[in-house]
């Protein structure tokens, strides 16, 4: 399914190069992302695809989007001009009717999947972020008083508990994702593969698949993680190449390091 067909970032200019999130695009020329069922944004540190990824959530209003604050350069919000400046196409029907974007559509990023696991590590965390969503969610303040003492929350910090001491980190991310993930959603991932093994990666992949085939769910994933890259059926754009050039996954410069990497210990594997 396909929620988001298109996205062109801002196309604008800005007296000062240094100016966040327009010096992310200075050198790019082509500035347009057109989407499959799924599509990956493939980069390094720093090379923006988390930038992008919080630019589109941004834009289309998704849960998880992150605000960037206004810069020392003065009082004008350069993030949310820079929002206001992009455009995007969403999907349409077999009929050409125009495709609404699912309201359990969301942003989840890598610090979300750390946090949630810390949490679980640390039963005090875990009780202060479990009535945060209840504040985030608009619960009055005598009532989260009341939630803090009662039945419910004790049965929610014994389930926890007992998935830390059952599940390990990966097994935890797999499952939390799992439980993120419905049916009928656009889906941005910015490194999902954290803390996860090289098996697990391609299980989350090979389960990425099936979600976007059988139960209309689009996904816009950030990563360099070859298991990924190997394993999704996606277009992939190259963003270290300086340019949104599409590329095949055994063309990208992570890969081959492994592929040279492996090739050069063969005799070692036989």
């Amino acid at each position: 399914m396909i929620y988001l067909s298109s996205f062109m970032f801002s196309d604008q200019t800005v007296k000062n190069p240094n100016l966040y999130p327009y010096h992310v695009f200075a050198k790019m020329t082509e500035r347009v992302l057109l989407f499959r069922p799924i599509t990956i944004l493939y980069g390094g540190n720093a090379s923006g695809k988390s930038t992008m990824l919080n630019i589109i959530a941004n834009k289309l209003g998704l849960k998880g989007q992150e605000y960037a604050s206004c810069n020392m350069f003065g009082p004008c919000s350069y993030f949310m001009r820079f929002i206001g400046e992009c455009r995007y196409t969403p999907g349409e029907e077999e009929d050409g009717s125009v495709v609404r974007i699912p309201k359990e559509s969301r942003y989840i990023k890598s610090e979300d999947i750390l946090y949630e696991i810390k949490k679980i590590q640390q039963e005090q965390v875990l009780a202060d972020g479990y009535v945060y969503e209840h504040i985030r969610r608009g619960m009055p303040k005598e009532q989260r008083e009341n939630l803090k003492n009662s039945w419910q929350m004790k049965k929610a910090m014994e389930n926890i508990i007992f998935s830390q001491e059952k599940y390990s980190n990966g097994e935890t991310t797999l499952q939390m994702l799992e439980d993120y993930i419905e049916p009928d959603g656009l889906y941005l991932l910015d490194e999902p593969e954290v803390s996860l093994s090289p098996a697990n990666q391609v299980a989350l992949a090979e389960q990425l698949n099936e979600m976007a085939r059988f139960l209309r769910c689009q996904f816009i994933i950030a990563t360099h993680s070859p298991f990924l890259l190997g394993t999704l059926n996606a277009k992939i754009y190259d963003l270290d190449s300086g340019e949104l050039e599409e590329r095949r996954w055994s063309e990208l410069s992570n890969v081959r390091y492994f592929y040279e990497f492996f090739k050069k210990h063969k005799k070692e594997f036989e």
